[in-house]
């Protein structure tokens, strides 16, 4: 006796199953985000899953990016703070675990918080992120809350008063951990290779943030103690960078005719 198999129609069979056993999967763990989605359990928040949202290519975030230090009162949306804290230190390489940043030996000796303000970061329509201090896990992609409370204004104090710390949605600190690269690389680990790794991930933020339509600013002037105490960092961990985070409220306008222009105007002068 023979039997006949229709290869297409058990292909056909084969796909429908596996498309209702995800489906099901997402529906039986709510606690894994869907690629799009954010999903708040308890003190984690498990980001949307990073992928290309932007529209500016790296020739134009180039060309507009600025130091932006006045801020719209519009939120920063989740999934796109979720793309900056990518941009800034998350895995690009599965398989070595390689990050955004590069890093001397791959020792990546830093380390990211967010502070958050009071409704400054939409999660979905109406809804927004609770305020306090998060705390960036790299290999799981989400973020851990440290403490709450809109700690806007103790940062700014911390940052010399800097009124953009307090006025940006957002603020980004970067800490270092020096010992992770000092311990193979020495006192220029220290003194070369960490510093040179924060200005990567902050070159990282500010084209991020600009093809997004954000702006941001690297700030350095700050009492390292102050600003460890307000995010409740590790004793090794030593601030960096605060890195204040909103829309701008003047876009830049720059063109590249406006380059070429200029490069013209000096070639024939």
């Amino acid at each position: 006796m023979r039997v006949h198999i229709n290869i297409n129609l058990l292909g056909s069979c084969v796909l429908t199953l596996l498309v209702v056993s995800y489906v099901a999967w997402l529906v039986l763990k709510p606690e894994v985000a869907r690629f799009e989605e954010v999903v708040v359990a308890d003190n984690v928040v498990y980001l949307p899953y990073p992928s290309k949202i932007t529209n500016m290519n790296v020739e134009e975030a180039i060309l507009l990016r600025r130091s932006i230090r006045d801020y719209t009162s519009d939120p920063v949306k989740i999934e796109h703070l979720a793309m900056i804290l990518w941009a800034a230190y998350g895995v690009t390489d599965p398989k070595w675990g390689l990050r955004a940043s590069p890093s001397a030996g791959a020792t990546y000796p830093l380390e990211v918080y967010v502070v958050i303000g009071e409704s400054s970061v939409l999660v979905r329509e109406s809804e927004y992120l609770r305020a306090g201090v998060y705390k960036y896990d790299v290999h799981r992609h989400l973020l851990t809350l440290i403490k709450t409370g809109d700690l806007r204004g103790e940062l700014a104090d911390a940052a010399l008063g800097q009124k953009w710390v307090r006025d940006a949605p957002v603020g980004i600190v970067v800490c270092a951990v020096f010992e992770r690269t000092v311990s193979r690389y020495g006192e220029r680990g220290r003194v070369r290779y960490v510093p040179m790794e924060v200005g990567h991930l902050g070159q990282n933020v500010y084209l991020m943030a600009t093809a997004l339509g954000y702006g941001a600013v690297v700030v350095g002037a700050f009492h390292d103690d102050r600003v460890q105490a307000v995010i409740s960092a590790k004793p090794e961990e030593v601030p960096m960078y605060i890195i204040p985070l909103g829309v701008p409220s003047m876009p830049p306008q720059t063109s590249f005719e406006d380059i070429w222009r200029f490069i013209e105007a000096r070639r024939s002068g």
